[in-house]
């Protein structure tokens, strides 16, 4: 039959026997769309992904479990019930609110309550962050490395990398959060029940999903790595100051309360663990990555592989003369991350400023541990202005991290090499791009000083707090710049150990933010670069410690260059 059918074809239908033979054959889904064949290779995707992994997600796992342990265990040998008590007046001020979260359960406060409430939205970050990095480094970065190009090459689907990325790093997201409810549970603060731990785990992982689908959106819009992890950073950041303003006005009693819910920070700390236990705002959480893994998809399907949704615009015939230098072209990369850095600072130091008003009308109320730690009695107003200055130094610092990573990015996808066979010598660029990340850092504390200096003036009707608050923003440039210091060390010698930059920023954080509630030594505090420059108004500066933190950080460049030069380079 199959013979005579052909034989009547005749020879002039032997084109369409073949493609009718080959739709007959071909396996369905192979087109790229998401069923079937567009997750082609998964399995073996993620395994390979947890190879790379292999050292990777064990610490980022470890190191949040470490740190859940640390201040659940210190906390509980630190703070008796009087000590707890004093707390519960500082936990429910305004700007702890802010900071912190809403403070739920402070009413009849125990330890397990306290760590939650004052602790749990830093471990959010930290896991959020962890989420961003692992999406864009198995995502956008392989696509614009190239190596994308040679897997899809191979009998691969289409979202089957995004698939697997996706799948690894919820799988990070909840081991990490499985193992940091076991920290607390078991810890020295002996929380009751065991669920509440559990609920606190889910919390951390469904900030961690969360921003799983919010960095799979941001990998599908932009054809760089740095632009959509910094897409996803901002992402975090807004959450952030969205939560913290919105649980500000909570305690204050305001009636803002509900743009926490607007976040997805807040949307676990709504779960109140150990005081309401509720399980269903982490829905909103898991909604929210449904969601988002859905436009992935969809944009994904659209674009093509290697660029971004939006289409590169193309650049000038000629370039300016602004770019016949090494420096000309580094501040050029950083231009675009540094405006919008620019932007985000003034408006949440405006933000932050405009509270000094509701500050100084409840600061009669105010125990004196607060304004000890608002920097001394000598006035609430100077002492949280002192005290903002120190935290928005601490948000610098991460700029100026994730701009010196820049530079092994830049070496890394093979641009460094080019920029060096012209004129420009190994120290010079290196040079160019550190002295561009430390002028930047000191702007961004010009730019913050003068936004809260601003809001708070408007707000308390007295400009003789702009000069005061613009000085004591701009020399904690000083503890920020030794940190670009030392990752410029570690960059010359050992590019792979810049992450360790990050430890030394989370530890001086946390020692600056809540060393003093844990009533550690001074040894230990000194630890941190955070605290030793001083509040201003509020505390005195500190000369000593600004000129020798200007030294170190200028050994530590020239040490880090000298490095730079002796090594060998990343090159295609």
């Amino acid at each position: 039959m199959n013979l005579l059918a052909s034989t009547e074809a005749g020879p002039g239908d032997s084109t369409a026997d073949h493609r009718q033979a080959h739709r007959r054959t071909r396996p369905r889904g192979t087109d790229g769309r998401l069923g079937g064949g567009g997750l082609t290779g998964l399995g073996h995707l993620l395994l390979f992904m947890l190879r790379r992994d292999r050292l990777r997600m064990p610490i980022w796992v470890l190191s949040l479990t470490a740190l859940t342990a640390y201040f659940a265990n210190a906390i509980a040998l630190v703070m008796d019930a009087d000590t707890l008590q004093t707390m519960t007046v500082f936990a429910k001020n305004p700007v702890m609110g802010l900071i912190t979260g809403p403070g739920y359960g402070l009413d009849d406060i125990t330890v397990p309550r306290f760590i939650v409430g004052m602790y749990a939205v830093f471990l959010m970050i930290g896991i959020a962050l962890m989420s961003i990095t692992t999406v864009t480094r198995h995502t956008r970065a392989e696509e614009q490395t190239g190596r994308a190009e040679l897997i899809r090459a191979n009998v691969t689907g289409r979202h089957a990398q995004l698939f697997a990325a996706v799948i690894l790093t919820v799988i990070m997201n909840v081991v990490a959060g499985a193992l940091m409810a076991a920290a607390l549970q078991f810890s020295e603060a002996d929380p009751d029940p065991a669920t509440s731990s559990l609920l606190f785990g889910a919390g951390m992982t469904a900030v961690g999903c969360v921003f799983v689908g919010v960095t799979s959106v941001a990998v599908q819009l932009t054809g760089f790595s740095r632009a959509a992890s910094g897409m996803a950073g901002a992402v975090l950041a807004l959450s952030f100051v969205v939560r913290g303003l919105g649980d500000m006005s909570a305690v204050a009693g305001g009636d803002l309360d509900w743009l926490s819910w607007l976040s997805p920070l807040g949307w676990s700390q709504q779960t109140a663990p150990f005081t309401l236990d509720r399980w269903w705002p982490l829905l909103y959480s898991v909604a929210a990555l449904v969601v988002l893994l859905l436009i992935s998809l969809t944009v994904q399907s659209r674009r093509d592989l290697g660029a971004g949704i939006t289409a590169e615009r193309p650049g000038r015939t000629h370039a300016g003369r602004g770019l016949s230098t090494a420096f000309g072209l580094a501040f050029r990369l950083q231009r675009s991350t540094l405006i919008w850095w620019s932007l985000g600072i003034l408006v949440m130091a405006a933000i932050f400023g405009s509270f000094s008003g509701a500050m100084a009308e409840g600061a009669d109320g105010m125990p004196e541990q607060i304004t000890q730690l608002m920097g001394g009695p000598r006035g609430i107003v100077d002492g949280y202005l002192g005290y903002m200055a120190l935290y928005m130094a601490m948000i610098v610092a991460a700029f100026a991290l994730i701009t010196v990573g820049g530079l092994r990015s830049e070496e890394q996808d093979f641009h460094t090499e080019p920029v060096l066979a012209t004129a420009v010598s190994r120290g010079g660029w290196m040079a160019s791009w550190v002295t561009v990340t430390l002028l930047g850092s000191a702007w961004l504390m010009l730019l913050a000083g003068i936004g809260e200096g601003i809001g708070a003036a408007a707000s308390l009707d007295d400009w003789d707090l702009l000069g005061p608050t613009v000085l004591g923003h701009l020399v904690q440039s000083a503890a920020v710049w030794v940190l670009i210091g030392l990752a410029c060390l570690l960059y010359g010698f050992a590019p792979r150990l810049l992450g360790l930059t990050w430890i030394v920023f989370a530890g001086s954080a946390v020692l600056a933010l809540f060393g003093g509630l844990l009533q550690l030594d001074d040894a230990v505090l000194d630890v941190s670069v955070f605290n030793h420059i001083g509040q201003y108004p509020a505390e005195d500066i500190s000369a000593e410690a600004v000129l020798t933190f200007l030294s170190i950080t200028v050994v530590l460049v020239g040490a880090g260059m000298v490095g730079f030069r002796r090594r060998d380079l990343v090159t295609a």
